[in-house]
């Protein structure tokens, strides 16, 4: 039994990982500062808070539990913070995971598991992306995920240490059994605001941009279960260790759905009406973006089990069990 420790694993993904690492016999130790995580996801799962920079403390945790591999899931994700504060973003996204990557080559641990983004690769040059599109990322959020993929490169040819980089699409849903879920202070995401207006919590979902070059006008994105995404990365995770070899893959479900289709879905499922508003588009938003996920079904035999309805009803359980 390989032990791994999960870094940012109190948060969304993360929290869903360390599920899934346990259920094929792995054990995870969850490593996170709490600052975007939560607790309560995380009960029966040794746990540690601890800061993404603070080597001295990793390199204990690495030799207490013996840790062959480390996934990092601790990266701040919001696209316009990162405009409005990009230096909190480099310092967290980039800096200390140089950190912990330190930590990692002087503890001997040999396996990197990297949360990385479609946003490194900016405006789409075709309509599904695959992992040679051009790499041209339009916000800061995205230029550190970039450049931890390149220092991961550098670290690859100058340590040995191999890493597996994941390209998230749109990550959403949650655990079936409705205890965990999506759960942010100030939610981004389109699928858990829907549900905000839908329960009362907001007083309306905001349409950015009617007027795209799309089927009904509005965006369209390639939404992918967090389940599916935590299947990913421990077949990434295998492979790796298997072939001592890094690799980078796009994680996403092929298809692609629009913002109006993901609302008349919600509404379908649920039963509710919300009000909806429209407003002008956001700049940095294509039209469209919808992985090629080829090479992780191919090489490392990735399938999805979520379609859209059935990520739409996980959500809805979790939104009336939710207890954080």
């Amino acid at each position: 039994m390989s032990n791994i420790l999960v870094v940012g694993g109190a948060g969304y993904i993360g929290s869903h990982t360390i599920r899934v690492l346990k259920d094929k016999g792995y054990f995870p130790v969850v490593y996170d500062n709490l600052s975007k995580g939560h607790k309560k996801a995380v009960r029966g799962f040794p746990f540690v808070k601890g800061d993404l920079g603070n080597k001295k403390k990793l390199k204990n945790i690495f030799k207490k539990y013996d840790i062959e591999t480390v996934m990092h899931f601790a990266a701040f994700t919001e696209v316009g913070e990162s405009v409005a504060k990009p230096s909190k973003y480099y310092e967290n996204n980039v800096c200390k995971v140089i950190s912990l990557l330190d930590a990692m080559v002087e503890g001997g641990v040999k396996y990197f598991v990297f949360s990385s983004s479609a946003a490194i690769f900016g405006e789409p040059e075709k309509e599904r992306i695959d992992e040679n599109h051009p790499q041209n990322p339009i916000n800061p959020y995205g230029r550190t995920k970039l450049m931890v993929e390149q220092i991961l490169k550098d670290y690859d040819e100058a340590y040995g240490l191999k890493s597996a980089s994941l390209r998230y699409f749109n990550a959403c849903g949650a655990h079936p059994d409705g205890k965990i879920g999506e759960s942010h202070e100030n939610e981004t995401h389109l699928i858990p605001i829907i549900f905000q207006a839908a329960l009362g919590k907001r007083e309306s979902i905001k349409v950015f941009g009617c007027d795209y070059p799309t089927k009904d006008g509005t965006c369209i994105r390639d939404y992918v279960h967090v389940n599916d995404l935590a299947d990913a990365h421990i077949l990434a995770m295998e492979k790796m260790a298997r072939e001592n070899k890094s690799e980078r893959y796009n994680l996403g479900s092929g298809n692609g759905y629009s913002v109006k289709e993901i609302i008349g879905t919600v509404k379908k499922i649920t039963g509710l009406d919300f009000k909806i508003e429209y407003a002008p588009r956001r700049a940095g938003d294509p039209a469209t973006l919808i992985a090629d996920p080829a090479k992780a079904e191919t090489e490392l035999g990735w399938t999805r089990r979520y379609n859209l309805e059935r990520i739409i009803e996980t959500v809805s359980d979790w939104e009336k069990k939710r207890k954080y």
